[in-house]
C-alpha cells in the first residue's frame, strides 16, 4: 500500500475551507502544497496564470480530459474546472502532502481514478444550512441569485456528508479554532 499524500478537501461554498487550508499552509508551507487547478474561464483581476488557476481554451482542456490527464474535472456553468495529475505530481515531487479542494463531482471522479488509493478524504461541513447562509451572507460580496445557487448546491453537497466509508473524516466547522485542530490534526496523520 503506497503512502496517502494526496488529501481531498471538500465541503460547501463558504463553510470554511479556504480558510482552514490557508492556516494549514501558513503554519507548515514545507509540509503541504496546493495542486493548481485547470480552467476554461477568464481569468478575474488580479489573478495570475499558474498561482491562481491554469486559464486554458476549452480545446486544450477536453483534449487533457480525453487523454486521461485530469485526476477529476467538472462542467460548471458554461465553464470546466479540474485537477491535472502532472499538478499533483508537482507538489508530491516536492516532497509535500498535496490538498486538492474540489466539489462532490470531482470527489466521486477521484476515487475512480488510479490515484484513489494515495488518497484521504475530508468533508467539511457546517452546523447547519441556516448557519452556512448567514455566512454567505457576511461576507457581503454575493448577489442574492449567487447565494441560493451556493445555498442550493450546498445542499445536495450535503448529502455526501453521511454517505457510508465515502471519508475518511467528515470534520464540522462550527468554532474555527476548534475546527482548525481537527483539520490539522488530520493533515497529519497517516492513514
Amino acid at each position: 500500500m503506497c503512502a496517502k499524500n494526496v488529501i481531498v478537501c471538500c465541503g460547501p461554498s463558504g463553510v470554511g475551507k479556504s480558510s482552514l487550508i490557508k492556516r494549514l499552509m501558513g503554519e507548515f508551507p514545507k509540509e503541504f502544497g496546493f495542486s493548481v487547478s485547470h480552467t476554461t474561464r477568464s481569468a478575474r483581476p488580479g489573478e495570475v496564470c499558474g498561482k491562481d488557476y491554469h486559464f486554458v481554451d476549452k480545446a486544450l482542456f477536453e483534449t487533457k480530459i480525453k487523454s486521461g490527464e485530469m485526476v477529476e474535472y467538472a462542467h460548471v456553468h458554461s465553464n470546466i474546472y479540474g485537477t491535472a495529475t502532472e499538478s499533483v505530481q508537482d507538489v508530491l515531487k516536492e516532497g509535500r502532502k498535496c490538498i486538492l479542494d474540489i466539489d462532490v463531482q470531482g470527489v466521486d471522479n477521484v476515487k475512480l481514478h488510479p490515484m484513489d488509493d494515495q488518497c484521504r478524504y475530508i468533508f467539511v461541513s457546517p452546523p447547519s444550512i441556516e448557519e452556512l447562509e448567514a455566512r454567505l451572507r457576511s461576507r457581503g460580496t454575493e448577489t442574492e441569485e449567487k447565494i441560493q445557487i451556493r445555498l442550493n448546491n450546498a445542499k445536495g453537497e450535503m448529502e455526501y456528508k453521511n454517505k457510508p466509508d465515502f471519508w475518511d473524516k467528515v470534520l464540522v466547522n462550527d468554532d474555527l479554532e476548534v475546527a482548525y485542530t481537527e483539520f490539522k490534526g488530520f493533515m497529519h496523520s497517516e492513514a
